[in-house]
């Protein structure tokens, strides 16, 4: 499913660099796979997924480096913060993005965890490809310029 068109109410978390760090080709929204108490700490909204990405192993795509904090109400069956989370995708999407990364170099990029409207938690990922450094000044230049024409536009207004 395509999701370059939805519109998100219930964010949980975000990867604000990625867009920076990164060309997007592809956006996915794919399952994830949880502990209760994770679901319950997600809800409380203290994810990070900032320095995270997906790998493939053994035919699955697995969430790295996530953060969900410990739930303080959980007892004995608690979680690992940093454990691995499986990505709930169509065995044809998974095989698409595996030969993506291994073909030509692609990364796996959790851009935002956030609740659907059912209650679900759900994960936005995306194909990338990483910028360079002289692309990375480009848009760090064109956002400058942005935010200065509408200095502009404001006062003459």
């Amino acid at each position: 499913m395509n999701t370059k068109n939805k519109s998100v109410d219930n964010i949980v978390c975000q990867n604000r660099k990625a867009s920076f760090n990164y060309f997007f080709e592809e956006i996915l929204e794919s399952g994830l796979e949880l502990l209760g108490p994770e679901v319950k700490s997600l809800r409380s909204g203290r994810a990070n997924i900032a320095e995270s990405y997906a790998v493939d192993q053994e035919g699955e795509i697995f969430l790295f480096n996530s953060y969900i904090p410990l739930y303080s109400q959980s007892s004995y069956n608690n979680h690992d913060p940093r454990r691995l989370r499986k990505l709930l995708l169509k065995k044809k999407e998974i095989n698409k993005f595996i030969g993506k990364v291994n073909r030509d170099g692609y990364s796996i990029i959790p851009l935002k965890i956030y609740f659907n409207k059912k209650g679900i938690a759900k994960v936005q990922i995306a194909l990338a490809k990483g910028k360079k450094n002289y692309d990375k000044r480009n848009t760090k230049k064109n956002r400058d310029w942005d935010r200065e024409k509408s200095r502009i536009f404001r006062k003459t207004s």
